[in-house]
């Protein structure tokens, strides 16, 4: 993979990687006390349920669960509506920008979703509850969803935004492995960092500007749009003759 794209699709899960942390910390201070994006925290917290036999957590877990499975479901089938050879090309890192057109429709439909929860969360208030929490958690969940399936098809599917523990993990070993002790690139930390970041400003946001939250979580990935269009249109300008 040529170094300027590996450096834009770096970046590019990095960004998304702050709405994650965003959006997780929402989902856990005002909707339900659930995660948007980490599974295997939701199906611990269902167990947990079942063992306090919790109906409210187990009903919110399973609808963060169903609705992240639903948005890895549309995410998926919306990419394999590429063709064959353009889809296989993305998978190998081919192209400009780094990513097959149809990635960056997921990403599009993403952001169609986290603008009805921004204006479900205007309307609802600081403190949902009912089945307007319930709404709003399905939507940020299908949302994590889609982004999962979507970020699957940078690169060679090495990165990740949504779930990082493996990132962690991969990180740590690879500090530490002999034979394969060196700094990584920002691949790896930025993601893990940009997660936390994330996490920080809206944790103030919910507590001090509320109506503010939804900025952390739509802006990164209106940036990468913009980016990855910048990106194209840069590729496709006609190049000077002498």
């Amino acid at each position: 993979m040529p170094a300027h794209v590996a450096r834009r699709l770096t970046l590019a899960a990095v960004l998304l990687t702050i709405g994650t942390g965003g959006t997780d910390v929402l989902s856990l201070t005002r909707l339900g006390g659930v995660f948007a994006s980490v599974m295997t925290g939701n199906l611990v917290l269902l167990g947990l349920a079942a063992a306090r036999a919790s109906a409210d957590l187990a009903a919110h877990t399973g609808v963060a669960i169903g609705g992240y499975v639903l948005g890895v479901a549309v995410g998926a089938r919306v990419i394999a509506l590429a063709p064959q050879r353009r889809r296989a090309a993305g998978q190998r890192g081919a192209g400009p920008e780094g990513w097959p057109a149809m990635v960056t429709a997921a990403l599009v439909l993403e952001l169609v979703l986290l603008a009805v929860f921004a204006a479900g969360w205007e309307l609802a208030g600081p403190h949902p509850a009912g089945a307007g929490q319930y709404l709003l958690l399905v939507t940020a969940t299908v949302a994590m969803g889609i982004q999962s399936a979507a970020v699957r098809g940078f690169g060679r599917g090495e990165y990740a935004t949504t779930y990082l523990t493996g990132t962690l993990t991969s990180l740590i070993a690879g500090l530490v492995t002999p034979g394969t002790r060196r700094w990584p690139g920002w691949r790896q930390p930025g993601a893990l960092l940009a997660l936390a970041a994330g996490a920080l400003v809206n944790g103030i946001l919910v507590a001090h500007a509320p109506a503010a939250v939804p900025a952390v979580i739509i802006a990164p990935l209106c940036v990468v749009l913009a980016l990855r269009e910048a990106a194209r249109r840069h590729h496709r300008r006609p190049t000077p003759t002498t």
